[in-house]
């Protein structure tokens, strides 16, 4: 019986703790080796990336991918910021120069404030894989 007890505690210790931390926000996953598209950062609401592409190709793709997936609601080109209603989510694309030949795409998704990272891995996802195409 006191081995029993002692296994459900630890299965519910495995099982509670990554649970309590990623409502916390502080697990970030490091996904590699997605083929083309390389390795990315996950937290519990987005998605973010480099590419070796110029910022304005970027911005292209990322616009026509959310053309084609949803409802863009802001484009605010200056500081490479588009906003867009997709699958129910409010999602934002951060498009940020690194250096000449590199820039950082991050896709951030929530719906009635909650994380939506499937919406938000899906979109980024999508957009890489176009930078990759061309």
């Amino acid at each position: 019986m006191k081995g029993i007890v002692g296994g459900i505690r630890k299965f519910f210790l495995v099982l509670l703790v990554p649970i309590v931390f990623s409502f916390s926000g502080c697990i970030y996953l490091i996904v590699g080796g997605l083929g083309a598209l390389g390795g990315y950062v996950v937290s519990p609401d987005t998605v973010e990336g480099l590419t070796n592409n110029d910022r304005k190709s970027v911005w292209e793709n990322a616009k026509e991918i959310v053309t084609v997936m949803g409802t863009p609601l802001e484009e605010m080109k200056d500081s490479g910021v588009i906003t867009a209603k997709i699958q129910g989510a409010k999602v934002e694309i951060a498009i940020v120069p690194v250096s000449d030949k590199t820039v950082k795409v991050r896709v951030k998704a929530r719906k009635a404030g909650l994380p939506k990272i499937s919406v938000a891995q899906d979109v980024f996802v999508k957009i890489m894989s176009r930078m990759n195409e061309g």
